[in-house]
């Protein structure tokens, strides 16, 4: 698929469906990240902080954050600071401000990374007219032994953002992770999988609801994780959004 018949579908779906899913073959050949800038990029999720902030008390989440201002289709980091949101948007863990581990600057600067984060800048503001404040997630959720890895604890929400992209970037040894949307009614849209490295969905979170199931582990005695990638788009903080749980 040429980039010329991809990109008008996917702006098509977000425009007409209230999100786009994209096969994870066709947006890696699409932004040119091949093997040698994928392993680099996979392989920092291996080196995530715990999640202390879990009100249920669980600690099968690892993470790490960073934040952006994008203008004119341009990123700049911005300092480390914590993650936000109202219980309006995450009843779990709203109204706290919680600090995770940065994401590093070496991560930043992949190839992979400046090719994913100039896609959504792309799509979520294709006339690079907009002021965006940005938020980078890396996640690894875990099932272990006796504790389920729950990617959504709060069940189906919106973000309280603008615009959200999820991108699948590693399954170990887990079934399971089923992600549903719905519409702000309630109604069911649909579910599917997010199961080959690169697999992605991007979100008018003010139209879609959305949530993914537990993981549990194929092999108990062996390690099992679900990685994952979430970038926001916002255009106002103060609007008290921010990403749930994922």
């Amino acid at each position: 698929m040429s980039d010329t018949d991809c990109l008008p579908t996917i702006d098509q779906a977000l425009e007409q469906d209230g999100y786009a899913r994209l096969a994870g073959a066709d947006l890696l050949r699409q932004l040119d990240i091949g093997a040698a800038d994928w392993a680099p990029f996979a392989r920092s999720w291996d080196d995530l902080g715990p999640d202390l902030f879990m009100a249920d008390g669980g600690r099968y989440r690892r993470r790490r954050h960073a934040t952006f201002r994008c203008a004119a289709g341009q990123f700049s980091r911005q300092p480390h600071q914590p993650h936000y949101q109202s219980r309006d948007y995450n009843p779990l863990n709203g109204d706290v401000q919680r600090w995770f581990d940065p994401v590093e600057d070496a991560t930043i600067a992949l190839p992979a990374t400046q090719a994913l984060l100039a896609f959504c800048a792309g799509h979520f503001d294709p006339a690079s007219s907009g002021d965006w404040h940005v938020e980078m997630h890396q996640f690894r959720i875990e099932a272990k032994p006796g504790e389920l890895g729950r990617p959504t604890p709060e069940g189906m929400h919106r973000d309280g953002v603008d615009r959200v992209f999820v991108m699948l970037v590693e399954r170990r040894n887990v079934r399971e992770g089923v992600t549903r949307i719905g519409a702000a009614d309630g109604t069911p849209m649909g579910e599917f999988t997010l199961a080959q490295p690169g697999d992605a969905m991007l979100i008018d979170d003010h139209r879609i609801f959305h949530g993914v199931t537990e993981i549990h582990a194929v092999d108990p005695a062996q390690p099992a994780w679900r990685d994952a990638l979430v970038i926001t788009f916002q255009s106002s903080p103060a609007r008290g959004g921010g990403i749930a749980q994922r």
